[in-house]
């Protein structure tokens, strides 16, 4: 099986340098999201614990969002591409339509990763981490790549313990790690 596009799962360096640790943690957080919403029908994707209306296609969604909006907006100053240019950015990516199946919430967020990990790689060639992020927050204040990264992976954090609670709720899933990762 595989995690987020990558063939083995993913572990961060235990001694690796700056960027080895930051792309291995943001990829450990993308496998574990992946691995929370494999698997699942069309009500998995749609199931919501007590009053929340956050669901598993939801997070894939907002998750395919952030991608694209931190590494290709806001990094590189792109314009937003579809779906997203044509959505109130604060809302309308928590939504899924009724016809989005199981299999497209998961290629569209996998398509997102994808892009992401190109541009990110794009951005270390060209300028390190240390190099500011080309679209500035309201304030003027421009984030560095490596603050991007961390934001990453603290928005991946949140939304796999949300994942953890959605997919125990539907099939009782739970753990940080497939079973046999570790054996």
């Amino acid at each position: 099986m595989t995690y987020a596009g990558l063939d083995h799962w993913p572990e961060p360096p235990i001694d690796g340098d700056e960027v080895a640790t930051l792309l291995g943690s943001l990829d450990r957080q993308r496998a574990t999201f992946a691995w929370k919403v494999s698997g699942l029908d069309d009500r998995g994707m749609r199931a919501r614990v007590g009053r929340s209306t956050m669901t598993l296609g939801g997070l894939l969604t907002h998750l395919a969002h952030v991608e694209d909006h931190y590494f290709s907006v806001r990094l590189f100053d792109n314009p937003p591409t579809p779906p997203w240019d044509a959505v109130d950015a604060d809302d309308a990516d928590w939504t899924i339509s009724a016809d989005a199946s199981p299999a497209s919430l998961q290629g569209m967020w996998q398509a997102a990763v994808d892009r992401s990990r190109a541009l990110v790689a794009e951005a270390i060639a060209s300028g390190g981490l240390g190099q500011p992020v080309r679209q500035r927050w309201p304030d003027g204040r421009a984030p560095s790549l490596r603050r991007t990264l961390i934001d990453m992976i603290e928005e991946y954090a949140r939304h796999v313990g949300h994942a953890d609670l959605l997919r125990e709720s539907v099939d009782g899933l739970v753990g940080e790690d497939p079973p046999g990762i570790h054996d």
